[in-house]
């Protein structure tokens, strides 16, 4: 059966390709090994030459190969090359020889390339564990996998294209990233997928730049590529020229009709340095929100945490963890971590008086602190919490120190001289010009509404209230 399959494969290959005598002189020499079952998928072991045939094929046959076996073979699959070292005739050689001359910087390139290439390249980063069957729904997240579950079985659906997750972090926005990638790997073998970080983009781009390679940079992004999967799309506003690039990218995938789908710790309309031209682009598509769960949704997913990891957990054990466990989901996990550990470390049973020892803290901090304020607030800008409480007059520092006292006096009620002294002994006028101050910006300044409204979601989540 193997034989067959592969005999068909290169007849139907050299048939298409019959004017090309560079094929025939690279693709004649490679045979198939064997067929081998994976739990990634089929592994083809195809046996090649020498790792110039390999740098050859990969470089500029490698699509053409995986869509002939595609259409052959239904099921998910992978190729390895293998080096087999058999030599070729005197006039093979020569002709080899003389289209290496040919290849410009082959040399160069070859000593860089990995020695394994597959097609599962673009997904090799894709976690998974993360799946639509390992995600829990819930109210806060209905919608969120609904509309990416509906993308994965339909890709390139007009009205989904670009589909924007968006949450607070540890929400489960890239999980549903990862769910997405893995049921269409499983469901459209031919489909390719590439998942990346917006950081990474923005790396690989600025990296092409310098070394005057975007010719492949855009060959992986748009020519490669079927499925684009961004997360942490926010962090794309720091940098005009990758913002450029990527523009281009969105336009060259939706004229395809190939599927993009990011997400983001804000709204499109609340990155920061987004320019309008992809924001609009964003927006365009659909936008699925993700918020903190509420508590019987915590209880849901910490109890299939527990059963997925094998650790007995009581149920009034399960309801007190997620009842002081508020911020995300990570620090769900976390908290259930953390009693599992202390267990063990005692050599004790998890119930309720181990739990309440554990996390005791945290039950405290259902309680909104100034000190909480002031972390989420340096976190949200990206600013060190000792510059937050500096004299720094830096004016990033100074909009995020206003906003914290804000949310401080709004939140927690504390005196103007209260709150000048957990900023370093400010007097409470300086407080007084900082609260009127955000009260006035916050009527003309709508990127800086957005910051405040967001610290409020996650004081709300915390609070409850």
């Amino acid at each position: 059966m193997n034989s067959s399959l592969w005999e068909s494969v290169k007849g139907n290959l050299k048939a298409k390709n019959s004017g090309n005598k560079l094929i025939q002189t690279w693709f004649d020499p490679m045979e198939l090994l064997s067929i081998e079952p994976t739990d990634k998928g089929s592994k083809f072991r195809l046996g090649v030459p020498s790792d110039l045939h390999k740098y050859w094929i990969t470089e500029n046959f490698f699509d053409r190969l995986c869509s002939e076996i595609s259409a052959q073979h239904k099921n998910p699959f992978y190729i390895e090359f293998v080096i087999t070292g058999k030599t070729s005739s005197d006039s093979e050689s020569a002709q080899l020889e003389l289209a290496f001359k040919e290849m410009p910087d082959t040399q160069e390139a070859l000593a860089k390339k990995p020695l394994i290439s597959n097609n599962s390249s673009f997904t090799d980063s894709l976690n998974r564990d993360y799946t639509f069957s390992t995600f829990v729904v819930g109210r806060n997240s209905e919608f969120a996998h609904a509309s990416s579950f509906n993308i994965a079985q339909n890709p390139g659906t007009d009205g989904y294209n670009p589909l924007f997750i968006c949450g607070p972090t540890g929400m489960g926005k890239t999980h549903l990233l990862n769910a997405v990638g893995n049921h269409i790997r499983g469901t459209f073998p031919n489909l390719r997928i590439c998942y990346v970080s917006a950081e990474r983009f923005l790396n690989e781009c600025i990296s092409s730049i310098r070394r005057n390679e975007m010719d492949k940079f855009r060959l992986k992004y748009r020519d490669r590529c079927d499925i684009l999967l961004v997360d942490d799309i926010h962090i794309l506003g720091k940098t005009e020229a990758v913002q450029e690039e990527f523009f281009h990218t969105l336009n060259d995938l939706f004229e395809r009709k190939r599927q993009v789908i990011v997400a983001s710790d804000k709204m499109p309309r609340e990155i920061k340095g987004l320019e309008d031209r992809i924001r609009t682009r964003l927006e365009w598509g659909l936008i699925a929100d993700i918020q903190m769960p509420d508590l019987e949704t915590r209880v849901a997913i910490l109890r299939y945490k527990a059963e997925r990891r094998s650790i007995k957990v009581p149920e009034d054990v399960i309801s007190y963890i997620s009842r002081v466990s508020k911020r995300s989901i990570r620090e769900l996990e976390g908290n259930l971590t953390r009693v599992k550990m202390y267990a063990e470390l005692r050599g004790l049973e998890i119930n309720p008086a181990l739990a309440k020892e554990v996390l005791g803290p945290n039950e405290e901090r259902t309680d909104l602190t100034t000190d909480e304020i002031q972390r989420l607030t340096a976190e949200h800008f990206r600013i060190r919490l000792v510059d937050l409480k500096s004299k720094s007059r830096a004016r990033p520092i100074v909009t995020a120190r206003h906003v914290c006292m804000y949310l401080i006096k709004k939140y927690l009620n504390k005196s103007l001289t209260e709150i000048g002294r957990v900023f370093g002994g400010k007097d409470h006028t300086t407080v007084i010009h900082a609260l009127q101050r955000i009260e006035d910006q916050q009527q003309t300044n709508p990127e800086l509404r957005n910051d405040i409204e967001e610290l409020e979601r996650i004081i709300q989540n915390i609070t409850g209230v």
